[in-house]
């Protein structure tokens, strides 16, 4: 499958935000903890999105998609800039998922090398995540070059129901790959 990345400064077109609501839904239905519950209904992803859009806007994160050959978005994650006052240096990584359809094509690690290079960019000297313990994700953070901070048990219920380890992990710019 052949993609590409995209930094979107905005979220203006429908289709875009269907796609986006679309790729969310079906991540939670294939067992994606990002938190949300299965099954998570195209109101409760539109509000999501419709949140994160305004976010966008007021420059506050960044909003990376990866669209497929025909243009449709595929994949997204997100870097959340705003943080408190005593951490101007840090940003948030988020909500990083790739569609179901979609995977196993490199998209996960595409999205997050320039999540990483862009957050960097922005001035962030430390990037920080949380993600399900033991799960593709978190081997695939590792391989980049991710810390483990800590694991905390029973953190989360798993989208279908059942506790779930959560594990954090930074990344510092010192280390980047």
């Amino acid at each position: 499958m052949n993609y590409t990345i995209h930094h979107l400064a905005s979220i203006e077109d429908e289709a875009s935000l269907d796609q986006l609501c679309e790729t969310l839904i079906e991540s939670v239905a294939s067992g994606g903890s990002i938190s949300f519950m299965y099954p998570v209904s195209k109101e409760t992803a539109l509000a999501f999105w419709t949140k994160i859009a305004a976010s966008v806007e007021r420059g506050e994160r960044i909003l990376l998609v990866a669209r497929d050959e025909q243009g449709e978005i595929v994949g997204t994650v997100q870097s959340v800039l705003d943080q408190p006052e005593n951490q101007p240096h840090r940003a948030d990584i988020a909500k990083m998922m790739v569609h179901p359809r979609a995977r196993r094509h490199g998209i996960a690690e595409a999205l997050m090398r320039e999540i990483e290079r862009l957050t960097f960019t922005a001035g962030k000297t430390l990037m920080v995540l949380d993600t399900e313990t033991d799960q593709a994700a978190s081997f695939l953070y590792a391989k980049l070059g991710w810390q483990i901070a800590g694991h905390i048990p029973d953190y989360a219920l798993k989208p279908h129901g059942g506790l779930c380890s959560t594990t954090y992990m930074y990344k510092r710019a010192d280390i980047a790959s």
